[in-house]
């Protein structure tokens, strides 16, 4: 295949991806809005009791036709059914990944521009959540990620798309691959954890309100506040490694390769590193000092926004930053991609 065949195969397979997660979504929320629907049951009419193996009169019986047997069902289907078209979706997005690759002369790992960094970093966001499923039991973090996934690639397709290009020459290294695949497995991690995060206030919320009631609907399903508390803790346990290895190891090593030093104060790195700072901060608490619930997830929250802010904000707010993705720089930029999804293009 040609390199412009790849690239529209690429672009072809983007777009079927966003679809599907489209149908994906609607099929969870009508999973949800099937939940919410209360189990009905009909009084059957007033009959002499004993007559025909009649019930006693003003018996309630399930009405199958409004919940019951049905409405348990018609649950699991859906939630099959969202989940089959999550899988479906995040093979596409991969196809788009290798197709993006395959699309440049010389052929390269898809990390050249913030387009290519945002479809990667959303499809690590699917991944992981796919391959957590089970042993996390995430299936009612499902409509919360796709939501995520599908919002992150409108933005990537109508306002970051850039054709495929060479990378620079001082991005032509293996660190390219070392490095920003650390920092991309530990943005999708952290963004589950903070999913967990905000379903752990959000749900706590909604305890207060139902003042010690049984939740229903869709929101009794989302795990109680202990088990969401620990799975938040376990995904930013596994993803602070690798970022820490991303932050600390392979961005200072590939800066030291690109500039001749380890550190310049560049502010993508010092956000990147106020990140790991915060997020030092709230596994520290948690062993430490038992810091646990709402103040343990709202901490995480706050890592999270440095995250985000040092992958978006940086790249359109920041005039110092020798980490730019905006290709508005009239020159080349000579220099590594920094901790946290920032990949530098030649413009």
């Amino acid at each position: 295949m040609s390199n412009a065949a790849w690239e529209s195969l690429s672009n072809q397979a983007i777009a079927a991806a966003g679809i599907v997660y489209f149908l994906a979504l609607l099929a969870h929320l009508a999973e949800w809005a099937a939940m919410r629907q209360p189990a009905t049951a009909r009084v059957r009419e007033a009959v002499p009791a004993g007559v025909g193996g009649a019930e006693a009169p003003g018996t309630a019986v399930p009405d199958e036709g409004a919940g019951g047997p049905d409405r348990s069902s018609r649950v699991e289907f859906l939630g099959r059914l969202g989940l089959l078209l999550t899988v479906i979706a995040c093979a596409a997005h991969f196809v788009g990944l290798v197709g993006r690759g395959m699309a440049a002369d010389p052929n390269r790992v898809p990390w050249g521009n913030m387009y290519e960094f945002t479809i990667s970093g959303s499809f690590v966001v699917t991944a992981l959540y796919l391959v957590l499923y089970k042993r996390l039991k995430l299936a009612w973090m499902a409509p919360l990620v796709i939501t995520f996934v599908l919002s992150v690639l409108m933005v990537a397709v109508i306002w970051l798309h850039e054709p495929v290009a060479p990378l620079a020459e001082s991005l032509n290294s293996y660190w390219l691959v070392i490095h920003v695949v650390s920092a991309v497995i530990a943005t999708g991690a952290f963004t589950l954890g903070g999913i967990a995060s905000i379903m752990y206030l959000v749900r706590m919320r909604a305890e207060r309100k139902a003042g010690g009631a049984e939740l229903t609907g869709w929101m009794g399903r989302v795990p109680e506040l202990p088990a969401l508390d620990r799975v938040a803790y376990r995904v930013h346990a596994f993803a602070f490694p690798v970022w820490t290895f991303a932050v600390l190891i392979t961005g200072p090593i590939w800066a030291h390769e690109a500039w001749s030093r380890y550190w310049n104060w560049d502010p993508k790195e010092v956000w990147a590193f106020i990140t790991w700072v915060v997020y030092a901060g709230y596994l520290h608490a948690r062993a430490t000092a038992g810091w646990k619930g709402r103040n343990a997830a709202i901490l995480a929250l706050v890592g999270l926004g440095t995250l985000w802010f040092n992958f978006i904000g940086i790249n359109y707010f920041s005039t110092s930053s020798q980490h730019s993705y905006a290709g508005e720089s009239p020159a080349p930029v000579i220099a590594p991609a920094v901790p946290g999804g920032t990949v530098p293009t030649d413009g």
